[in-house]
């Protein structure tokens, strides 16, 4: 019988593969999204998409979607209270997996199944070990779509904010970054591919710097007349 499995959802590319890869897995069962938003703001957090935006994605997957509210700025302690609280919840309601999109750094693995120790749920990682060239490719190759929400200026630059995640983009990047932007480099918000129902239609907004990273505001495309 399949495991029922919550994904780990950011709303980027990686999310929206990981998503593909679960749906062909016979044990399991994804039952529903969870992703963490900046309550002060309505968006996700990190990648700055708009909640209404999120939610537009989360209805073309056709599955359930669970925010968890975060403050801003969010103590460590308070992130695990509000996220333990959800999980708790989930468990309760007979989950029994929690997936993530992580390809390569141990650290981060190691921090998910700590976390998860004691909540009766098993961490699951459908991309693990992936060659990221590769995969960035066959995300394309697929028919995934994604634009470039946020960017680390100190690894990548300015200019690519904004853009889509496509063929050009992949080879233009210097070696120095990740294909995939798993150290952080970009972040990106997927609006079309395999795993959605429909595309969700985006415009790009403006571009602003703050904290450190630079962020452009993707906005719902206007209805057609």
């Amino acid at each position: 019988m399949p495991r029922p499995t919550l994904l780990s959802w950011s709303s980027g590319k990686d999310s929206a593969y990981a998503l593909h890869v679960l749906r062909q897995q016979t044990d399991i069962e994804v039952v529903g999204l969870l992703t963490t938003v900046d309550e002060a703001h309505a968006r996700v957090a990190i990648h700055g998409v708009r909640v209404g935006l999120l939610r537009a994605q989360a209805a073309a997957t056709g599955l359930p979607l669970r925010e968890v509210p975060l403050p801003s700025p969010c103590p460590n302690a308070e992130y695990e209270a509000r996220m333990g609280a959800a999980l708790a919840q989930a468990r309760a309601e007979g989950v029994a997996a929690l997936a993530f999109g992580d390809l390569f750094l141990e650290e981060i693995r190691r921090y998910r199944e700590d976390s998860l120790r004691g909540t009766g749920l098993d961490a699951v990682f459908p991309l693990w070990g992936e060659p990221t060239p590769a995969l960035a490719r066959r995300m394309l190759a697929l028919g995934l779509r994604a634009r470039i929400t946020c960017i680390d200026p100190r690894r990548v630059g300015r200019e690519v904010v904004g853009r889509d995640f496509d063929e050009a983009l992949l080879d233009g990047l210097p070696h120095t970054v990740d294909p995939c932007g798993e150290r952080g480099e970009l972040h990106t918000f997927a609006y079309a591919g395999p795993m959605f129902r429909h595309p969700i239609g985006i415009t790009t907004g403006e571009t602003v710097e703050r904290d450190g990273f630079v962020f452009a505001d993707l906005l719902p495309a206007p209805a057609a007349a």
